[in-house]
Formats: C-alpha cells, structure tokens, sequence
C-alpha cells in the first residue's frame, strides 16, 4: 500500500491547514492558557486575512480524501486503502474524526466569541 494511493496525506494535510486557519484567533488564547505571554501574541490576528485561503484549502483537501474513501470499490485500484474493506473502515472513521476536529478549529472565532 503506497502514500500515493492512501487518502492519509490529503486527511493530514487538511487537518494541518485547519490549525493554520484557527492561528488568527484559537491560537492566542491557547497559548494564554499555556501561559506563554508577551506583546508579539497580539500579531497573531495578523493572519486573520489568509485565513479564507486556509478554509479553502482544508475543504479542498478533506473533499479528496472523502472522494476516495466514498468511491466506489469496483472503481478501486488493487492494493489501494479503499479495496481493502478493513482499511476502509479505519480510514474512514479516522476521516470523520478529522473532520470533527478541523470543524471545531475552522469554526474558532465563532464560538470562542461566547467562550470568552
């Protein structure tokens, strides 16, 4: 079973561009809660203007790996993560899990308003 076929570098790249996109605003406030403080935690808001970029990018990614682990089996290459029913079903659990998390820190700056 090779990376190229596995969905796992589309699930980990979306999940890392969720994290960039929640930096502007779920960032600062953890770090305080880290208790790592200074000036320059304020120049996090700065990335607030890329952070539709990141969105896209996390849809983008998770749309693809939804795509091949949803696809049919018949449409499966021999060998790949979504022929074996097994993998299938972990790969796929392991989707929605993802895909709970990325939604918690894409959605941020909404929640953590009522949060805080």
């Amino acid at each position: 079973m090779s990376l190229k076929r596995s969905p796992l570098w589309a699930l980990m790249a979306g999940t890392v561009a969720a994290f960039g996109a929640s930096v502007c605003c779920a960032g600062p406030l953890v770090l305080l809660m880290l208790g790592v403080s200074g000036s320059w935690i304020s120049s996090l808001t700065a990335f607030d203007v890329v952070r539709p970029y990141f969105i896209l990018v996390v849809v983008a990614f998770f749309l693809w790996a939804g795509w091949q682990l949803y696809r049919p089996i018949a449409s499966c290459p021999e060998g790949s993560v979504c022929a074996i029913p097994r993998y299938r079903r972990l790969y796929r659990i392991l989707f929605w899990v993802l895909v709970g998390i990325a939604g918690v820190l894409v959605s941020s700056p909404w929640w953590l308003a009522w949060l805080v």
